[in-house]
């Protein structure tokens, strides 16, 4: 009996069932035992245990070869099974286990292959010669239709312009008919006169000058000594057209204000020219003191006469450099 000290009569290792087959097994005589066990052998078959003594192995193997299993009673050989199928194959037709379905009574009916692809044009396939005319008929006809949709709206475009424009021909070259135009002469203004002071008609005592300098005039020439009642400068400029116009002076003080009386066509003007230090240039400086203003004046058509002369009440302290007019608006 095994108990917790006493493991039985073998060690593990002769209750391994395939001792036998180890080297070390068959040290033991070569073949294994019948009965008994042994290093690497089965102990004794069920039923063959001794009364008291431990069993020295669980597993009950049987040698390769003992064990009579249930005999299965010999059959005389009949040959193959007859097999119940088609009919016998005749020579040249294809056997049963590689036929298709179809050659089956009930098969499945034989599939229809695509038609035969008609070569060199014959034969009733797709007329691909009357779609390729079709397309070429259909590109045409919008070939057509855009040439003469642009046609016509060059057409439109050549009556506009001549509608707009009736003083030229269709050749597009200029008419000799005369313009009506009204913008026609504004568009290109006349130039307005423009002079040196020093060209003017002096009056009084006033005086060509050229010692201060800064002066835009010929040879830096200027009128001065205009502080004196009665020294003038007189300008007759022509205009083509009558109108309002900007009388503009470049004249130059020593960094105090002054003014001057404007007589136009004979008639003083209500305002007189007002040439104030705008440059805030410093007192006594006259060489600092060239700057710019105007006044509107009234001319008429043709020949005008500008006077521009000190009066009583008139502070006159100033150089006179150039004139010229510019349109009022």
């Amino acid at each position: 009996m095994t108990t917790p000290g006493n493991n039985g009569a073998n060690t593990p290792e002769d209750d391994d069932p395939f001792g036998y087959l180890y080297a070390d097994g068959q040290a033991q005589g070569g073949n294994p035992p019948r009965t008994g066990g042994g290093y690497g052998y089965p102990g004794p078959t069920v039923g063959q245990q001794q009364p008291g003594v431990p069993r020295t192995s669980y597993n009950q193997v049987r040698t390769v070869g003992e064990r009579q299993y249930g005999q299965v009673p010999q059959q005389q050989y009949q040959g193959p099974p007859q097999q119940q199928g088609p009919p016998a194959q005749q020579y040249g037709q294809p056997t049963a286990q590689y036929a298709a379905p179809e050659t089956y009574p009930g098969g499945a009916p034989p599939r229809q292959g695509p038609p035969p692809q008609q070569t060199g044009g014959g034969g009733r396939g797709p007329n691909t010669k009357g779609l390729l005319i079709g397309a070429v008929a259909v590109v045409a006809a919008v070939v057509i239709g855009i040439a003469v949709a642009l046609a016509s709206n060059s057409g439109d475009k050549d009556k506009k312009d001549d509608t707009a424009s009736p003083g030229k021909s269709s050749s597009g070259q200029a008419s000799q008919q005369p313009s009506t135009d009204p913008s026609a002469s504004a568009s290109a203004p006349a130039d307005l006169p423009k002079d040196d002071a020093a060209t003017l008609t002096l009056g009084g005592s006033a005086q060509v000058g050229t010692n201060v300098p800064g002066a835009k005039g010929t040879g830096g020439a200027f009128v001065g000594n205009f502080n004196n009642v009665g020294a003038s400068v007189t300008w007759k400029p022509n205009v083509p057209k009558a109108g309002s116009y900007k009388l503009n002076l470049q004249y130059g003080i020593p960094g105090v204000d002054a003014n001057a009386t404007i007589t136009t066509n004979g008639k003083a003007e209500s305002r007189p020219m007002n040439m104030k230090n705008f440059a805030h240039s410093p007192a006594g400086d006259w060489a600092k003191g060239w700057q710019t203003t105007y006044a509107i004046v009234q001319l008429n058509k043709g020949a005008n006469e500008i006077k521009l002369s000190c009066e009583q009440g008139n502070q006159c302290n100033f150089n006179l450099d150039q004139v010229w007019l510019t349109p009022a608006s």
